[in-house]
């Protein structure tokens, strides 16, 4: 069956697309949009991505771009990556604006996932008039934004575990010394995902071992993720750098409470005086994020994997062997070798001397 699609169409959502990517580390928890404006003729009038929340959004940007250089947006045809919006949240509808506007024709890649949008935003757009498709460069659409859907769809973040470890699955010495397994391109790649995330999370254990800071340094970034904390008891020391600026701190515990801390804690008690997990992602969820980074130690890696709560392995694998030393996760023994934990590899590429590994068991979008 052909494309309704031709190959121009797929270049301007192309282009649309890349501008989405500029809204990573900005627009959260708002999705990744990109949005372009082309005439009848194949003209570039106008071209914008979403800004920081409460800011304009993709469409409108374009507009205004168009509107800056003096074009004439009558006719022409908007490529979005995201249905438009039909809501007001903290800005006006944007399928408004483009009816507004008198665009000829929209096509987004992929309809909103919002509740508060599905369809509505090309129902509106239709009903005015305006022709609209959907379905280009759906599965790109949706792969920038996995995190905006899978909280749209479960309630809940999509949740990326990054590791680094040597080729005998070692993440550390058996004195818990890791500093550094891989290298500094792999490092830096890192803090590129860290960037995609909404929030990074770490266990009190990775706290005092490494006292980490889990912010974003070695990419440029407009925004710095959530910093969270695992910590039953509340024994993190009020003088740890996660606890220092730049960004936010949420400390999540089983029961404790402490206003001496530079953090917001929440109590959220589960068995055996640890933390409800599942609470925590709910609660990460209804906080608007979207990714949630894990970057922790094997204890509550462990936990996070034999409760079925990770979306994604993100694995980078240093051409190192350590022997005896700490494992990638605390993980119970098997039966058989049936009753096994299935994933399947989306990604394997080298990052400097190392290598990158990605791979899903099963995702909410």
């Amino acid at each position: 069956m052909s494309s309704p699609f031709s190959p121009a169409d797929q270049a301007a959502m192309r282009q649309a697309l890349a501008l989405a990517e500029q809204a990573i580390g900005l627009s959260d928890p708002n999705p990744r949009v990109g949005c372009v404006i082309i005439s009848p003729q194949g003209h570039m009038l106008g071209a914008g991505h979403t800004q920081a929340a409460g800011g304009p959004h993709a469409e409108v940007m374009a507009l205004r771009d168009a509107q800056a250089q003096g074009h004439d947006v009558r006719g022409a045809t908007a490529y979005v990556t995201l249905e438009p919006c039909a809501h007001h949240g903290r800005t006006p509808p944007c399928c408004d604006a483009l009816i507004a506007a008198g665009l000829g024709s929209v096509v987004s890649a992929v309809q909103d996932p919002n509740p508060q949008v599905r369809g509505q935003g090309l129902a509106r757009i239709a009903a005015a008039g305006i022709a609209t498709a959907t379905g280009l460069l759906e599965g790109e659409a949706r792969e920038l934004n996995i995190g905006f859907f899978t909280r749209m769809l479960t309630g809940r973040p999509f949740v990326r575990m990054k590791i680094a470890a040597s080729l005998d699955g070692r993440t550390a010495l058996e004195d818990g010394r890791s500093q550094w397994i891989t290298q500094e391109a792999a490092r830096r790649d890192g803090h590129a995902f860290r960037k995609r995330a909404s929030a990074v999370l770490t266990g009190i254990g990775t706290v005092r071992d490494d006292d980490p800071r889990l912010d974003v340094r070695l990419v440029d970034t407009a925004r710095q993720p959530l910093r969270v904390v695992i910590d039953s008891r509340l024994e993190i020391p009020p003088q740890a750098r996660i606890l220092q600026p730049p960004g936010e701190v949420l400390i999540y515990s089983a029961g404790a409470q402490s206003g001496d801390l530079r953090a917001e804690v929440v109590a959220l008690p589960g068995p055996n005086a640890k933390v409800d997990l599942t609470a925590v992602l709910d609660d990460l969820g209804k906080r608007g994020i979207n990714e949630l980074h894990v970057e922790a130690g094997r204890k509550l890696n462990g936990s996070f994997l034999r409760e079925g709560l990770v979306g994604e392995l993100l694995v980078y694998l240093a051409p190192k062997l350590i022997g005896p030393g700490r494992e990638m996760a605390s993980l119970p023994a098997l039966p058989s070798l049936d009753d096994a934990q299935t994933w399947r590899w989306i990604d394997c590429q080298p990052v400097g001397s190392d290598l990158r590994l990605r791979a899903r068991r099963g995702i909410g979008a």
